[in-house]
């Protein structure tokens, strides 16, 4: 029996050094941070980064990531990058979009339209996986908040790429990223200095084009961020409010209360 007993411990102790070992390897990484704007019960998007961020998506992402939550007239929308319903217009007819069926039963491509959502990469997400090495390439819609760590998260692994230590081989088409959870990531480096030629002049390095993809990013998934945040500043407003009329009520009772006793 004591034998068992001593047993039953010696594999405890292995259990819980094990499971004290495997909590340290999986210890969360500490992601970049930056100043973003939109944080805070006072954040707003800068539009310039969010400009910038759709031509990021437009001349890197789009050719892989789909983006089918949003639609183009939600870049004139308020809360948003802002174009202007002109610069839209030209955004959505420089793409061919497929429609149909005509009076003949035919599918037709047309110029895009205002209403018409982001034009997908890839006809279907077999095609998508034959054409990324099996791999499929997540919507970006509402990424950053499907991932954990959020902003940071995406805006740490853009700039995550370096070669893996050594002692760690990579298979053919991986990737070593240091903010990538496992460290091995399918997707190549998307990035480099002077990849984009901004419109505004702002230099494209790559720490910028991660912070203005990722703001981009932001916005897709939270549309409505900065109504949200109006709306939460005029609640918290009102109970201030509210509650130094129901204090001083109480107090002007309370003052007859004990006058009359």
């Amino acid at each position: 029996m004591k034998n068992i007993f001593k047993k039953k411990i010696l594999s405890l102790i292995i259990l819980f050094i094990g499971v004290s070992f495997s909590s340290i390897s999986a210890e969360k990484v500490e992601y970049l941070k930056t100043d973003w704007s939109f944080k805070g019960l006072f954040g707003k998007f800068d539009r310039g980064s969010l400009q910038r961020g759709y031509q990021v998506y437009t001349e890197v992402c789009s050719s892989c990531h789909s983006m089918k939550y949003v639609s183009y007239r939600n870049l004139a929308e308020k809360g948003g990058p802002e174009f202007t319903e002109s610069q839209v217009k030209a955004i959505a007819a420089s793409f061919e979009v497929m429609d149909g069926p005509n009076a003949d039963g035919e599918m037709f491509t047309r110029p895009g339209k205002l209403s018409d959502k982001f034009v997908m990469p890839y006809e279907n997400e077999k095609a998508a996986q034959a054409a990324n090495g099996g791999a499929y390439p997540p919507d970006m819609s509402v990424l950053v908040k499907a991932r954990g760590g959020g902003a940071n998260y995406i805006y740490s692994l853009l700039q995550g790429y370096e070669d893996p230590p050594i002692g760690i081989t990579l298979d053919e088409g991986v990737h070593y990223n240091k903010y990538m959870y496992g460290n091995k990531i399918k997707m190549a480096n998307p990035l480099s200095d002077g990849l984009v030629e901004y419109a505004d002049g702002t230099e494209a390095t790559v720490e910028q084009m991660s912070k203005d993809i990722t703001t981009f990013l932001m916005w897709a998934a939270e549309p409505h961020l900065e109504a949200r945040h109006q709306m939460g500043f005029k609640a918290i407003l009102y109970l201030i409010i509210l509650t130094i009329l129901v204090y001083f009520s109480m107090k002007r009772i309370w003052s007859r209360i004990e006058t009359e006793v």
